[in-house]
């Protein structure tokens, strides 16, 4: 198990997720900090810590779960004519409707943030919270919304870095711990800086659809498909770490400049 948490590859794979996750839980820092600042000042911080500890285990329980159906690849129906080979497992079903989710609430995301910014911040600010367990309530209910983009990318990331599914499960897991941590011990500066730096959210939202894109193939070639006798092959993770490597280079760099700039 170390043997494996030590190899390039996992440690790629954590740091990439890890960074994704605080990425994708700023919206969620955001809008748990809404339903907070509805209580005394006195049981804000409270409340906070309390959700996104609870988010923590909320999002392994998942972890659990996807991974379990992700492990059933046997498959369950095959097809097989003069154009078209399929073996249908519930692995493969996961993966694709898995990457269709990630392209679609990716796309539908940044068009939300380009054309109306505060709309899921409104919508927040409109539930009434009057007690302690009430914003906990909202806290885990927001949570679960994010945790599904969250455990996708999860997924998406460390399937096939090992055949053992346990190893794998216990990165994500790892990730999931170390962003929940960060995201209590630099809640604020973290979202400061997004809201200095918007392209950073954006960019990670791109980053979806590259992994959404991920999962479809992952799937048709766990699948074994073939159209017209050629084989869909899987995506090299090693071609997604270095398209988000670089694409963080080339925006550090843009920061750099503005800050320079200004």
């Amino acid at each position: 198990m170390l043997d494996f948490l030590l190899t390039s590859e996992a440690i790629m794979a954590l740091l990439t997720l890890t960074f994704l996750e605080i990425i994708l839980g700023i919206d969620n820092i955001v809008f748990i900090s809404i339903a907070a600042n509805k209580l005394p000042e006195n049981q804000r911080g409270k409340a906070t810590n309390i959700g996104l500890l609870l988010a923590m285990v909320q999002r392994i329980i998942l972890l659990f779960f996807v991974s379990f159906l992700v492990g059933l690849s046997e498959p369950f129906y095959n097809l097989e004519n003069s154009w078209l080979t399929l073996h249908i497992s519930w692995q493969a079903i996961i993966l694709f409707a898995g990457g269709l989710f990630l392209i679609y609430k990716s796309t539908s995301e940044i068009r939300e943030k380009v054309s109306h910014p505060e709309h899921d911040a409104n919508e927040v600010k409109g539930k009434k919270i009057t007690t302690l367990s009430n914003a906990i309530v909202q806290i885990l209910i927001i949570d679960f919304i994010f945790s599904v983009d969250s455990i996708l990318t999860a997924v998406g990331m460390t399937n096939g870095l090992h055949p053992n599914h346990n190893y794998t499960l216990i990165l994500m897991i790892i990730a999931v711990v170390i962003s929940i941590a960060i995201m209590i011990g630099f809640a604020n500066p973290i979202r400061k800086f997004i809201d200095k730096n918007p392209s950073i959210q954006m960019l990670g939202l791109a980053f979806l659809i590259l992994i959404g894109f991920m999962l479809i193939t992952e799937a048709a070639h766990l699948s074994h498909t073939e159209f017209f006798g050629n084989k869909v092959g899987a995506i090299p993770k090693g071609y997604l770490y270095f398209a988000i490597a670089f694409s963080l280079f080339i925006e550090m760099l843009n920061y750099k400049m503005q800050k320079k700039s200004k």
